[in-house]
């Protein structure tokens, strides 16, 4: 008997179900409703619902809400800090069946290597893992990767069960301007999903980056910028990370009347902020504790989502979808306490079935040596470029200061919470080296250095003392990758990072007590930032405004060049 026989016979009630939940209501994201029901499972998907089943296996989840599994539209896995096989058994118990993945961080320093390595492991978790292909590898010119992907490199993966399309287009300069190498990965990709990246691009810039069949975005910082996006026709992807933090903005547009257009997303969180608040699940909590209606966030954590993207197969509590489902106390607290993926009861035995995949990248720090002398900064005339961070953001703003002297050199200014910021080049490929300055992490002493840069990933150390930022950066190497901080002279908190210089090989707990154990180490330092490490991070990405740092200097994203 064909698994199509099967279902029409659990279907229609002439066999028992492989599986049967008693006692329970789903919430039906057509109606609104909560519905009481039992749900009846063959194999991977639904079979039954609003009838009566009897079943091979019944479980009872009597006085609970059963849920569509939810979809995290757009992360990069490695930004999680374990590798897709962790973050896995991480995330998977909070309710996330499906995440769509951009390898971008991995591919930048890899590149195909990389993609390879994510696809073998998706083939393998029990979450259904969906791979956008890079595009903007290395994401611009302004800064040194450790890889080229033209769209050459790019064909052979898209015909992959596990692809959807192209990732998302940040150069979107590039899109506007029409530049040759932009137009061969879009134009390859036009009968296909291709991912958007646009923040605060409006006007008719705007509608010329949309022109090129780009469909989605989760750079909307502001429920003004989302419903012009929306308007135009984008499927706007609400976003929630460790870092970039946008649901309370974008709340206004969380509506019943627009939730067929919008999207829940990460991008991303790590273990800790995952163990301490949830993932998707908080997202939905925190929408529906300010005023969001319930309808309109659950649809957009997986209807909608799926929708998107073209997986036709999932999102709702319905006869003939994929048995992704969440079994929930409440509507409200969203607390995930039984899943199932593809029609199997999520258990530590279940992520034991899985095959285990190589790890790659382990030898991708080829940085050179450096000292406390290459971090001077010569006095030049007039003021100073300085990044202003924002906390909870990874937009920054270009600011100008006139910074204290000593002898020829610039300085930091305490007193104004400026510190020293560089970025060097780890790729083994011409040892650049670029100094400026940055505001904003309230660190009153020592260094603190990650290899996880966006998106080139070269080491990137922010720094009071000039000795504490090269030992933070050469034990970097030491480590093959990670996080370090240091503190007059000693290293006070570390996490290796090998699988190339972006994932842990230790379990998701580990990585998550370390981080606990780090982020002490840095608020030891003074800093007020909730999150400075992936704050560090984002820091040499060229292609979010306003100012940022790469290994060739000090980048004016709005004018896409470097400064002097």
């Amino acid at each position: 008997m064909t698994d199509l026989e099967r279902r029409i016979d659990q279907g229609t009630g002439r066999e028992p179900a492989d599986i049967v939940l008693k006692g329970g209501r789903f919430f039906d994201l057509v109606t609104g409703e909560l519905v009481s029901s039992d749900i009846a499972i063959c194999g991977e998907t639904i079979i039954g619902t609003v009838e009566g089943y009897e079943g091979r296996e019944v479980i009872d989840i009597t006085g609970k809400i059963v849920v569509p599994g939810f979809i995290d539209t757009h992360l990069h896995i490695e930004s999680s800090l374990v590798t897709p096989h962790e973050f896995d058994r991480c995330v998977l118990p909070y309710g996330v069946t499906t995440v769509i993945c951009d390898p971008h961080e991995i591919a930048n320093v890899l590149g195909t290597e990389g993609i390879q390595f994510f696809l073998d492991s998706s083939e393998q978790t029990i979450m259904d893992i969906r791979v956008q292909l890079s595009s903007c590898v290395p994401a611009t010119h302004l800064e040194t990767s450790g890889a080229d992907l033209p769209i050459e490199r790019l064909l052979p993966f898209r015909h992959h069960p596990k692809v959807i399309g192209l990732a998302e287009f940040m150069n979107f300069p590039g899109v506007i301007h029409k530049d040759p190498i932009c137009m061969a990965k879009l134009e390859a990709f036009q009968d296909g999903h291709i991912d958007g990246h646009s923040p605060l691009l409006s006007g008719r810039d705007l509608n010329g980056y949309l022109s090129a069949r780009i469909r989605t975005d989760h750079e909307c910082t502001s429920a003004a910028e989302a419903m012009e996006k929306i308007r135009k026709g984008m499927h706007i992807l609400v976003r929630e990370g460790s870092v970039s933090k946008d649901l309370h903005a974008l709340m206004p547009i969380l509506t019943e009347r627009l939730s067929p257009f919008l999207a829940l997303c990460t991008d991303d969180r790590n273990p800790l902020d995952i163990a301490e608040q949830g993932h998707l699940d908080y997202m939905i909590r925190e929408a529906i504790r300010n005023g969001v209606e319930p309808l309109a966030v659950y649809r957009a954590a997986s209807i909608s989502a799926a929708r998107a993207f073209g997986l036709r197969d999932r999102g709702l509590v319905a006869p003939g979808w994929r048995a992704d489902l969440v079994i929930i106390d409440s509507l409200e607290s969203c607390k995930a306490e039984m899943v199932f993926s593809a029609g199997r009861r999520v258990t530590d035995a279940l992520f034991e079935t899985r095959k285990p995949v190589a790890p790659v990248g382990l030898d991708s720090v080829k940085a050179r040596v450096v000292k406390a002398a290459d971090f001077g900064v010569p006095v030049a005339e007039g003021e100073t470029p300085v990044i202003g961070v924002m906390p909870g953001k990874i937009i920054t703003e270009h600011r100008r200061y006139r910074l204290p002297t000593s002898g020829n050199q610039t300085s930091v200014d305490l007193a104004n919470d400026v510190i020293k910021v560089a970025v060097i080049e780890r790729h083994g490929k011409n040892g650049n080296h670029a100094n400026g300055f940055v505001q904003g992490f309230g660190l009153k002493k020592g260094a603190i250095a990650s290899t996880v840069g966006h998106d080139s990933h070269n080491i990137c150390v922010v720094g009071v003392s000039e000795e504490d930022m090269a030992l933070a950066a050469n034990r970097l190497s030491e480590i093959k990758g990670g996080f370090v901080v240091v503190e007059d002279g000693k290293v006070t908190g570390e996490i290796p990072l090998p699988v190339a210089g972006l994932m842990s090989l230790e379990p998701y707990e580990s990585v998550r007590d370390t981080l606990h154990h780090l982020r002490q180490a840095a608020y030891a330092l003074g800093t007020t930032l909730e999150e400075p490490f992936l704050q560090v991070a984002f820091l040499p990405l060229p292609v979010i405004p306003h100012l940022k740092i790469s290994d060739k200097g000090m980048v004016d994203v709005d004018k896409f060049r470097l400064i002097g």
